[in-house]
């Protein structure tokens, strides 16, 4: 069984936090690169962050930079993204997904889990 099962969305107030979890199942998050993207009602797919497997090395979509943080705790199989400073836009559906980069943060998405919805809203 493979698996990446996404938690921690909800309804939260504009300058909120929320931390969304990615936890994997049937294989080790440690030789992957890990994706956060969203999905936002008739909007694109987009990407918001990234860790790399190899150095731990991020990346981040301008629009939430210095707002979220991606980390991972290998010793519990999941990747999180911390989300500080909510604002309406950043509503959407959150996937995480593993990507195909040797470890990096380059090629395409692989593995995908369901999601967790995210509402800013006031």
């Amino acid at each position: 069984q493979v698996q990446l099962v996404e938690s921690g969305g909800g309804l939260v107030q504009p300058g909120g936090s929320l931390r969304l979890s990615c936890a994997a199942s049937g294989f080790t998050l440690d030789y992957y690169a890990i994706g956060w993207v969203r999905q936002a009602p008739g909007k694109e797919r987009e990407g918001v962050s990234c860790i790399s497997s190899s150095d731990d090395s991020t990346d981040y979509t301008d629009s939430v930079k210095g707002r979220f943080t991606i980390s991972r705790d290998n010793a519990k199989n999941t990747v999180y993204l911390q989300m500080n400073s909510l604002k309406p836009e950043d509503t959407a559906v959150y996937y995480c997904s593993t990507l195909q980069g040797g470890g990096y943060c380059l090629g395409q998405y692989d593995y995908w889990g369901q999601g967790t919805q995210v509402t800013v809203s006031s």
